[in-house]
């Protein structure tokens, strides 16, 4: 069976189309959002893809209705090879039954995995170069030196560990942790 899933970026976007390719492309179901391909909570999505069984086509009008982002569309792709669901792109001519929609698929993934290298790459100079102008990385210690100061001596004077974590409103483990340093 062949799903269909369009999708408009406003409200005063049509879908009108997108839905008669999907018609005459032999789709009979087809599911529409309006919502821009950024946002990742597309409810007509989420109900296509769990409509869909081994077996199935999915068809979109275009690559770009479907995935916010080229990892995000070989996410989808992968998910729906791995349960035997084929997937027809109309206007980039992509069919994932045939040998050369299965290959532009694995370039696809290539180019994703590619983008993810970059991104770990770029992050890890940034952190690096702060690192070097002296900025401290992490997350903000949660008790000042002068509660830690505090909470040592009061239990020094004999106050429950709970007492003292109540005191200076953070949890007993987080106490323990800052004064280990």
């Amino acid at each position: 069976m062949k799903y269909g899933y369009a999708r408009v970026s406003t409200n005063d976007q049509k879908s009108d189309l997108q839905i008669a390719a999907l018609k005459s492309a032999g789709c009979e179901h087809i599911f529409t959002d309006t919502a821009s391909g950024a946002v990742s909570k597309r409810p007509e999505l989420m109900r296509c893809l769990e409509s869909l069984r081994a077996g199935d086509t999915l068809v979109v009008w275009k690559l770009d209705r479907l995935g916010r982002s080229l990892s995000h569309l070989v996410e989808v792709l992968a998910s729906l090879q791995g349960k035997g669901i084929a997937f027809l792109s109309l206007t980039e001519a992509i069919d994932t039954e045939s040998a050369a929609g299965r290959l532009l698929g694995h370039m696809l993934a290539a180019l994703a995995e590619f983008e993810r290298t970059l991104i770990v790459e770029r992050t890890q100079a940034g952190l690096k170069a702060a690192k070097k102008r002296g900025v401290k990385l992490g997350r903000r210690p949660s008790l000042s030196d002068d509660q830690r100061k505090h909470a040592r001596e009061l239990l020094d004077r004999g106050e429950s560990p709970a007492t003292v974590a109540k005191l200076l409103n953070v949890c007993r483990a987080t106490l323990y942790n800052s004064l280990k340093d």
